[in-house]
Protein backbone atom coordinates (compact mmCIF):
# COMPACT_ATOMS: atom_id res chain seq x y z
CA UNK A 1 0.00 0.00 0.00
CA UNK A 2 1.47 3.54 -0.90
CA UNK A 3 1.57 6.23 1.36
CA UNK A 4 -0.94 7.88 -0.29
CA UNK A 5 -3.12 5.22 0.02
CA UNK A 6 -2.88 5.05 3.63
CA UNK A 7 -3.43 8.33 3.93
CA UNK A 8 -6.98 7.87 2.02
CA UNK A 9 -7.97 4.88 4.16
CA UNK A 10 -7.45 7.11 7.07
CA UNK A 11 -9.28 10.30 5.80
CA UNK A 12 -12.07 7.90 5.05
CA UNK A 13 -12.05 6.22 8.64
CA UNK A 14 -11.99 9.68 10.30
CA UNK A 15 -14.86 10.81 8.53
CA UNK A 16 -16.97 7.72 8.53
CA UNK A 17 -16.56 8.17 12.80
CA UNK A 18 -17.60 11.33 12.55
CA UNK A 19 -20.31 10.76 10.28
CA UNK A 20 -21.63 8.23 12.77
CA UNK A 21 -21.18 11.06 15.44
CA UNK A 22 -23.14 13.55 13.60
CA UNK A 23 -26.06 11.09 12.31
CA UNK A 24 -26.98 10.65 16.62
CA UNK A 25 -27.57 14.23 16.56
CA UNK A 26 -31.35 14.99 16.92
CA UNK A 27 -32.93 17.56 14.51
CA UNK A 28 -34.24 19.01 17.98
CA UNK A 29 -30.12 20.06 19.33
CA UNK A 30 -28.82 20.79 15.85
CA UNK A 31 -28.63 24.96 17.44
CA UNK A 32 -27.38 23.35 20.90
CA UNK A 33 -23.77 24.96 21.62
CA UNK A 34 -21.94 24.56 24.94
CA UNK A 35 -21.49 28.94 25.57
CA UNK A 36 -22.07 31.47 23.36
CA UNK A 37 -19.05 31.86 21.67
CA UNK A 38 -19.18 28.09 20.58
CA UNK A 39 -20.23 26.99 17.71
CA UNK A 40 -23.78 25.41 17.36
CA UNK A 41 -23.49 21.43 16.64
CA UNK A 42 -24.59 21.90 12.81
CA UNK A 43 -22.21 24.54 12.55
CA UNK A 44 -19.24 22.45 13.90
CA UNK A 45 -20.57 19.58 11.46
CA UNK A 46 -20.60 22.23 8.67
CA UNK A 47 -17.29 23.51 9.49
CA UNK A 48 -16.17 19.78 9.08
CA UNK A 49 -17.77 19.34 5.83
CA UNK A 50 -16.88 22.95 4.44
CA UNK A 51 -13.12 22.30 5.17
CA UNK A 52 -12.27 19.91 2.51
CA UNK A 53 -13.36 22.55 -0.63
CA UNK A 54 -10.17 25.06 1.39
CA UNK A 55 -7.71 22.09 2.56
CA UNK A 56 -8.25 21.00 -1.46
CA UNK A 57 -7.14 24.57 -2.75
CA UNK A 58 -4.41 24.39 0.03
CA UNK A 59 -2.80 21.17 -0.66
CA UNK A 60 -2.99 22.20 -4.48
CA UNK A 61 -0.99 25.30 -3.96
CA UNK A 62 -4.17 27.75 -5.51
CA UNK A 63 -4.75 31.25 -4.43
CA UNK A 64 -6.30 31.39 -1.06
CA UNK A 65 -6.31 35.49 -1.39
CA UNK A 66 -9.93 35.61 -2.78
CA UNK A 67 -11.77 32.81 -1.06
CA UNK A 68 -15.26 32.00 -1.42
CA UNK A 69 -17.06 29.28 0.41
CA UNK A 70 -19.86 27.10 -1.62
CA UNK A 71 -21.63 26.91 1.74
CA UNK A 72 -21.95 31.34 1.85
CA UNK A 73 -25.47 32.37 2.30
CA UNK A 74 -26.17 28.67 2.37
CA UNK A 75 -28.54 27.42 5.12
CA UNK A 76 -28.33 24.84 7.73
CA UNK A 77 -30.87 22.69 6.81
CA UNK A 78 -29.72 19.24 8.14
CA UNK A 79 -27.05 16.73 8.70
CA UNK A 80 -28.06 14.66 5.43
CA UNK A 81 -28.43 18.18 3.61
CA UNK A 82 -24.65 18.89 5.00
CA UNK A 83 -23.36 15.38 3.96
CA UNK A 84 -24.63 15.32 0.29
CA UNK A 85 -23.73 19.16 -0.30
CA UNK A 86 -20.48 18.59 0.26
CA UNK A 87 -19.69 15.03 -1.40
CA UNK A 88 -18.49 15.99 -3.92
CA UNK A 89 -15.62 18.43 -2.53
CA UNK A 90 -14.64 15.56 -0.06
CA UNK A 91 -14.48 13.66 -3.31
CA UNK A 92 -12.34 15.72 -5.05
CA UNK A 93 -10.14 16.13 -1.79
CA UNK A 94 -9.71 12.60 -1.57
CA UNK A 95 -8.60 12.50 -5.27
CA UNK A 96 -6.16 15.18 -4.85
CA UNK A 97 -4.32 13.25 -2.07
CA UNK A 98 -4.92 9.63 -3.72
CA UNK A 99 -2.23 11.48 -6.93
CA UNK A 100 0.48 12.79 -4.68
CA UNK A 101 3.08 10.79 -5.02
CA UNK A 102 6.04 9.98 -2.22
CA UNK A 103 8.17 12.50 -3.47
CA UNK A 104 5.50 15.11 -3.52
CA UNK A 105 4.95 13.89 0.08
CA UNK A 106 8.38 14.87 1.21
CA UNK A 107 9.38 17.19 -0.93
CA UNK A 108 6.33 19.72 -1.28
CA UNK A 109 5.90 23.16 0.84
CA UNK A 110 2.63 23.90 2.09
CA UNK A 111 2.29 26.89 4.04
CA UNK A 112 -1.15 27.58 6.27
CA UNK A 113 -2.94 30.57 5.14
CA UNK A 114 -4.54 30.69 8.32
CA UNK A 115 -1.17 30.60 10.71
CA UNK A 116 1.86 30.93 7.91
CA UNK A 117 3.38 27.90 9.12
CA UNK A 118 4.98 26.14 6.97
CA UNK A 119 4.72 22.04 6.48
CA UNK A 120 5.77 19.13 3.95
CA UNK A 121 2.48 18.37 2.03
CA UNK A 122 2.75 14.32 4.09
CA UNK A 123 2.82 16.07 7.72
CA UNK A 124 0.00 18.59 6.26
CA UNK A 125 -2.01 15.75 5.25
CA UNK A 126 -1.91 14.58 9.00
CA UNK A 127 -2.70 17.83 10.20
CA UNK A 128 -5.78 17.95 8.75
CA UNK A 129 -7.14 14.60 9.56
CA UNK A 130 -5.90 15.32 13.42
CA UNK A 131 -8.13 18.74 12.82
CA UNK A 132 -11.67 16.09 12.09
CA UNK A 133 -10.67 14.24 14.64
CA UNK A 134 -10.06 16.80 17.18
CA UNK A 135 -13.69 18.05 16.30
CA UNK A 136 -15.03 14.53 16.59
CA UNK A 137 -13.98 14.47 20.28
CA UNK A 138 -15.19 18.06 20.40
CA UNK A 139 -18.73 16.54 19.32
CA UNK A 140 -18.64 13.44 21.58
CA UNK A 141 -18.36 16.21 24.38
CA UNK A 142 -21.47 17.90 23.04
CA UNK A 143 -23.74 14.78 22.42
CA UNK A 144 -22.72 14.05 26.70
CA UNK A 145 -23.65 17.53 28.00
CA UNK A 146 -26.74 17.20 25.71
CA UNK A 147 -27.46 13.82 27.28
CA UNK A 148 -27.99 12.01 23.71
CA UNK A 149 -27.05 8.81 23.71
CA UNK A 150 -23.15 8.48 22.06
CA UNK A 151 -22.77 6.52 19.38
CA UNK A 152 -20.56 3.77 19.41
CA UNK A 153 -17.06 4.89 17.22
CA UNK A 154 -14.60 2.57 18.78
CA UNK A 155 -14.54 -0.55 16.28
Amino acid sequence: MTQTELLVLNFEAIRSKSIRLWKGLPESHYHWKPDESAMTAIQMIRHVLEADYGWNIIINQGDMTNYRTPWENRPCISVHDELEFAAPYREKFLESVGRFSAADLSETKIIHPGNGEKKTLGKYLLRIGYHEAVHAGQFLSYLRAMEIDRPGIWD
